[in-house]
């Protein structure tokens, strides 16, 4: 009897760790397994909940022997985000996605919805119940139109991706379990049945501490990662070493994953407390394709490859129903730089955590295996990729 009781508070308490993103990874990050990216450090989380307000709630939902998918969603505040919007802009590096809300958050330069990731045949469903959890807040009884902003990739090797099995429980669970704390990375949530480089991909993230010479700003990167190419870690062709990428076949190589043309794609999600226009931001988000170029991806046609990036600044906020002229601060041109420095450091290092973390994942028949690291370590060593940080001139 007491076993029987036991057993489900367990299962309860595990599944709300999981959707909070609180459960430690099994496998190591990359900067704790001597991978350093970049010269600017990382805030204290290394996620992109360093940036003060940011929240993460993910819920994973693995059903039977095909469902390998969920949702993972970014507040960006604490606060109603339609009653507080913040300003919000989206760089479409190759349009071939499913992302809802991108009109809106061009035209007005804000946003007023949090973000939810999720896979590609499960987006509008993910959309309906974000809008029918928000209407149902506080303030929000007369309300008559929403801009859920709601990005995909599709899953469908691993997840049985027509049953569109993304519910409106798994939503609201994600976001009302949201956390400022550590977020989970690999095979959880938007991210449990992704593919990228031909290996399991998933979530990842990192940020950047600006020091105070710099501005002092914390700019935090969330990716799902579900892309192709050749991968490339800290300039090492760690994809042709493992000799797994993309047109293996077609280049007359033996194939050892997945077939990969490149194809998949990729949602990146930054977040800064700098005080950045609409137009700043867009600017910002361009910059996150560098990272996402230096691991090796080359946004083929069939890749869709979409940024969103909001500051949480206070001093940027817009305020619902305003009609009267308010100050806006907005960082100068000149001083952009060193975010544009950190937002692809960080989105590189983010996309390699979601490899790292991830786990070798079994769905719809299919079975993709996990990065080895002790293979991609030992490459790394021989190409002198390690330990960067260590050896910055100071």
């Amino acid at each position: 009897m007491m076993l029987r009781l036991v057993l489900p508070l367990l299962a309860a308490v595990l599944t709300a760790a999981d959707a909070a993103g609180q459960s430690p990874a099994p496998r190591p990050r990359a900067r704790d397994a001597g991978v350093a990216i970049g010269i600017l450090p990382p805030g204290p989380l290394n996620a992109i909940t360093d940036v003060a307000g940011v929240r993460v709630g993910q819920v994973t939902v693995s059903e039977g022997d095909s469902v390998r998918t969920g949702v993972t969603a970014i507040l960006p505040h604490g606060g109603n985000a339609y009653r507080e919007r913040v300003p919000a802009a989206i760089h479409v590096g190759n349009g071939f996605g499913k992302l809802l809300g991108v009109t809106q958050v061009r035209e007005l330069g804000e946003m007023e919805t949090p973000i939810l990731l999720t896979c590609t045949l499960c987006v509008w469903n993910a959309a309906d119940a974000m809008a029918a959890w928000m209407l149902r807040q506080p303030g929000m009884a007369e309300v008559r139109s929403i801009n859920p902003v709601v990005g995909e990739t599709n899953d469908g090797l691993l997840n049985d991706i027509r049953s569109r099995p993304v519910r409106a429980e798994h939503v609201i669970r994600a976001l009302e379990t949201a956390s400022d704390g550590p977020v989970r990375e690999g095979a959880v949530g938007a991210g449990t049945g992704t593919v990228a480089f031909g290996w399991k991909g998933g979530i990842g993230t990192s940020s950047r501490a600006l020091p105070s010479t710099l501005g002092g700003y914390t700019v935090g990167v969330l990716v799902q990662s579900n892309f192709g190419g050749v991968l490339s870690i800290n300039g090492a062709p760690v994809g042709r070493e493992l000799g797994r990428y993309a047109f293996q076949r077609e280049l007359g190589a033996a194939a050892r994953g997945p077939q990969d043309r490149g194809d998949g794609s990729i949602m990146i999600v930054v977040a800064t407390d700098a005080p950045l226009s609409a137009r700043s931001l867009e600017r910002l988000a361009s910059r996150a394709i560098v990272g996402l170029g230096r691991t090796g991806a080359s946004m083929t046609n069939g890749s869709g490859d979409y940024v969103i990036a909001f500051s949480t600044a206070a001093e940027v906020r817009r305020q619902f129903g305003a009609r009267t002229p308010a100050p806006m601060a907005d960082l100068p041109n000149d001083a952009m730089s060193p975010l544009f420095q950190a937002v692809a450091e960080a989105t590189e290092e983010a996309i390699i955590n979601s490899l790292f973390a991830a786990e070798t994942t079994t769905g719809s028949g299919a079975t993709v295996e996990a990065l080895p690291i002790d293979r991609v370590m030992e490459i790394l060593r021989r190409y002198n990729a390690l330990g960067w940080d260590q050896r910055l001139a100071h």
